[in-house]
């Protein structure tokens, strides 16, 4: 059985269909979601579970089941028929240009509540947070567009939050990156996902000290200043 960790929706996509198969643990189904999908099994691979690729990996285990069990099965498995109640978003909080001086602003890429729990060509909405060394705003949330059958996703993406300086997401493809570096963005990755005033409060911590290169020019700093923390990153 995996042991990569997954997200309590796919856990519950996972555990419904275990139910609706005939002589089928969640352990097992679990055990053969992962030798057709490999780890960490995720939404988006669940979403790309076929019949017949399903019936030839688990030809062993499915022999009691009918057509109609695995087809409801993968229907659970990728997310149909039900549905998961979500944390409301967050509050606004109130924010003008000009305040917060130093601060950098950081999107994340968020599927509900306060997590950076998404990906960034998937997400439903991006929370956008004023960061300075000592404050934290939540100052805009957006939703994406849907992009229509000749545009491109990505860069309508990287577009809405070309006005931010960080992208904080759970998972982004390398073409989707580069979008979004050059819509003047630097992604960090957060596999592991987690609350976003968590990775933003660790982030604060980075612009109280002796911040990168790259992001002390994004907080202004002065070219002398920025040389000085080069050099100390080299020591």
């Amino acid at each position: 059985m995996s042991n990569a960790p997954i997200s309590d929706e796919v856990a519950l996509r996972i555990g419904l269909a275990a139910r609706v198969l005939p002589d089928m643990e969640v352990g097992l189904l679990l055990n053969i979601l992962t030798r057709m999908c490999g780890q960490p099994i995720t939404s988006a691979k669940l979403t790309k579970v076929r019949v017949n690729r399903f019936r030839a990996v688990a030809s062993d285990e499915l022999q009691n089941a009918s057509d109609e069990d695995i087809k409801n099965a993968i229907n659970l498995l990728k997310g149909r028929g039900f549905s998961m109640e979500k944390t409301p978003l967050p509050e606004i909080e109130s924010f003008a240009e000009g305040e917060m001086p130093g601060s950098i602003r950081v999107a994340c890429s968020v599927e509900s509540g306060e997590n950076i729990d998404a990906h960034f060509g998937s997400c439903p909405v991006f929370l956008i947070y004023q960061v300075a060394p000592d404050e934290i705003r939540l100052v805009d949330i957006r939703t994406p567009e849907k992009a229509g059958p000749d545009e491109d996703k990505n860069a309508i993406r990287a577009a809405l939050i070309s006005d931010c300086h960080v992208l904080c997401t759970k998972s982004i493809g390398g073409p989707a990156a580069a979008k979004v570096v050059r819509a003047g963005l630097h992604p960090i990755k957060v596999p592991q996902g987690g609350e976003a005033r968590d990775f933003l409060t660790k982030l604060q911590s980075v612009l109280k000290g002796s911040p990168p290169p790259w992001l002390a020019k994004v907080m202004g700093e002065t070219p002398e200043q920025r040389i000085r923390f080069q050099q100390e990153a080299a020591q």
